[in-house]
């Protein structure tokens, strides 16, 4: 475990994931607990994929590669390549188990960096393979809202109109549910996550408040670079997820060509993917 500090922040980061397990705002954890009752994650990367895939499986260049929901920079230990009071970079490398499921040779960097009441959380992907690599990344941080998620609402920059897609188990269908028309402001009701997620891939906003409407806590994620947006929780658990992803489950009636996958994101050989989100509190 890795401990990162400053005047308003702790935060403790494993080295399994690369996950943070603990958000201490002025000594106030404000990350979900992880209790197992409900979910035992906390805030999972997810890669090289975001959300499912079509039976599990892709295939590239004739072959094919058995790869599960989020892919398994969660479940592999990280080695911490640098560490100091206020920041810490966390390095994966493919292995021999990685590339049984994703056929590229990569070095995936998460760097941690605490400003102020800001925790700025950045990904680099580099393909270290003689060929282009395809991937998605996204973050899966659970906020914890210990008196219920209908005491809060997430407001968005911008006014939206939203329209969530109906999940076919792990994967996506083409139809869409409305949900907010014309409003920055999305009032949390607990019957939207029956269910599963809700999952945005037209908002025009970059940043989203998690607010607690009766007593105006808050948290800010910035999120520049990611296309989609996701919301989840297990109903009656205290947290919601705000999650910006670089990528989407696979449609229903999708092939398995992963080069043909939306949400999908091409790396040259030697070249590095970045992206970053920034946790404001």
């Amino acid at each position: 475990m890795v401990k990162i500090k400053n005047d308003v922040l702790s935060v403790e980061i494993d080295t399994l994931g690369a996950e943070m397990k603990k958000i201490e705002v002025n000594g106030e954890d404000r990350l979900w607990s992880g209790d197992p009752a409900y979910w035992s994650g906390r805030a999972p990367i997810l890669f090289p994929i975001c959300g499912g895939l079509k039976d599990d499986k892709f295939t590239f260049e004739g072959k094919e590669y058995t790869l599960k929901k989020h892919g398994f920079a969660k479940s592999c230990e990280f080695s911490v390549e640098k560490a100091t009071e206020n920041s810490a970079v966390f390095l994966l490398k493919s292995n021999e188990e990685t590339l049984k499921q994703f056929p590229w040779s990569f070095e995936l960097r998460v760097t941690y960096t605490l400003r102020g009441s800001c925790i700025k959380i950045s990904y680099d992907v580099k393909n270290t393979s003689d060929k282009p690599m395809y991937m998605s990344i996204g973050s899966h941080e659970a906020y914890a809202c210990p008196e219920g998620i209908e005491d809060y609402d997430v407001i968005f920059e911008k006014k939206e109109t939203l329209n969530s897609c109906v999940l076919d188990g792990n994967l996506i269908a083409h139809s869409t549910v409305p949900i907010i028309k014309e409003t920055d402001t999305l009032p949390l009701y607990e019957k939207y996550f029956a269910v599963d997620a809700l999952v945005f891939k037209d908002l025009k906003s970059r940043s989203a408040t998690l607010r607690n409407r009766k007593t105006g806590k808050s948290v800010t994620v910035d999120f520049e670079g990611c296309d989609y947006f996701l919301l989840w929780m297990k109903p009656g658990a205290g947290y919601i997820c705000m999650e910006p992803w670089a990528g989407i489950p696979a449609m229903a009636d999708a092939e398995y060509d992963i080069t043909e996958k939306e949400g999908i994101n091409e790396v040259k050989p030697g070249a590095v993917f970045h992206l970053d989100h920034t946790i404001h509190f």
